[in-house]
């Protein structure tokens, strides 16, 4: 008897971890995945549920595939594929390298593109299936110290939201994409940037628990949504400021000045914990 067979991209930790344990519980056969094989093996036996892991960059399409026909043989088809990997570089555009723009695009935005496809050849004539995009509030307007990363997610929202069209034209109506769009997400990839100003814009807002996009996925896999932000408010003043760049960019030292008071914050905080006097 088959299962409902799942793949999550960029799963070895932080949120793709909860995101793969969240469908395991959900009854789901899991194939985790991430750029570390051990990573990945790790967090698929702390899941449990029958849950696999292979080690897979998103940037090929040929191990994207791989882990399709993986879960399509293990479990007997592939109804949920979450595309949930992603790298974060800060600073000015013009102060990074070549190979962390390349990084950035290739990981969050032709990574998704290769799991989405990959994940719609099998699904389109299979009984449809369910793609979850996990973007970012930086895919919907102005970022400073973020403009690649932020490139990357708009070209990964662009590329969503235009699929979901070309299959509406193609009259496939049993396959979904939906987008999580979430504010700073206070995971390891956050972890890392509290002393690094350029990434202040991501302290800016309310930090979210990873517990808090888990509930949101959860919530558009019962219920199919084309674009979810986190948190609403958040998502309002981001599209905002992308519908009128000039109050955007005005804005933009404020909220910049708040999220550097966070880190401080936090970073004092941190430090206490680990018994530093700081």
């Amino acid at each position: 008897m088959s299962q409902q067979g799942a793949v999550v991209t960029g799963a070895g930790r932080g949120l793709g971890k909860q995101i793969a344990r969240l469908l395991a519980e959900r009854g789901h056969q899991v194939l985790v995945t991430d750029i570390d094989a051990a990573t990945a093996q790790a967090a698929a036996e702390e899941i449990g549920h029958g849950a696999t892991s292979m080690a897979v960059d998103v940037r090929d399409r040929n191990q994207v595939d791989a882990a399709r026909d993986y879960i399509v043989q293990t479990a007997g088809n592939l109804s949920v594929w979450v595309n949930n990997a992603g790298v974060l570089f800060t600073g000015p555009a013009w102060e990074q390298d070549t190979d962390a723009h390349r990084l950035m695009l290739e990981v969050n935005a032709l990574g998704t593109i290769n799991g989405t496809v990959s994940a719609l050849d099998h699904m389109r004539g299979n009984g449809g299936g369910h793609v979850v995009n996990i973007v970012s509030l930086a895919g919907l307007t102005a970022v400073p110290g973020e403009a690649v990363y932020a490139a990357s997610k708009h070209a990964a929202i662009g590329f969503s939201l235009s699929t979901v069209a070309d299959l509406k034209l193609a009259g496939i109506t049993d396959i979904d994409i939906s987008c999580i769009c979430p504010d700073g997400i206070w995971t390891p990839m956050l972890h890392d940037k509290l002393d690094d100003p350029a990434a202040a814009l991501s302290f800016s807002g309310k930090l979210l628990q990873p517990e808090e996009v888990v509930a949101a996925v959860a919530k558009v896999l019962d219920r199919p949504k084309l674009v979810t932000t986190l948190p609403a408010w958040r998502g309002l003043v981001s599209r905002l400021g992308d519908l009128l760049p000039p109050v955007g960019l005005f804005a933009a030292p404020l909220v910049v000045a708040q999220g550097r008071r966070t880190q401080k914050k936090l970073s004092r905080k941190t430090l206490q914990d680990q018994g530093v006097s700081a």
